[in-house]
């Protein structure tokens, strides 16, 4: 399931997942801010970290990362839309 686009002041932020018995068991930034270096460097340990915390998760009511608040909120915003669309 893919969450929508979210909009962020750096670029859009966008989330697919796997839901298998009312869990996440994969989640996958499909796009997130890469237009210069400072947001490939934050992205670099910001989306890996976003999605691990997903995983598992049965709700969007994940650890913000630090150093990537416009991201994750981006991220946590499209989360619960894929979530809301797996009806969880």
């Amino acid at each position: 399931m893919t969450g929508d686009s979210v909009s962020t002041q750096w670029g859009n932020v966008q989330v697919q997942i796997t839901v298998t018995n009312g869990k996440i068991t994969s989640a996958t930034a499909v796009e997130y801010p890469q237009n210069n270096g400072r947001d490939q460097q934050i992205n670099a340990y910001a989306i890996p970290v976003l999605q691990q915390e997903s995983v598992g998760a049965t709700s969007a009511n994940i650890d913000m990362v630090s150093g990537a608040t416009v991201t994750s909120g981006g991220y946590v915003q499209s989360l619960q839309s894929a979530l809301d669309k797996a009806g969880l």
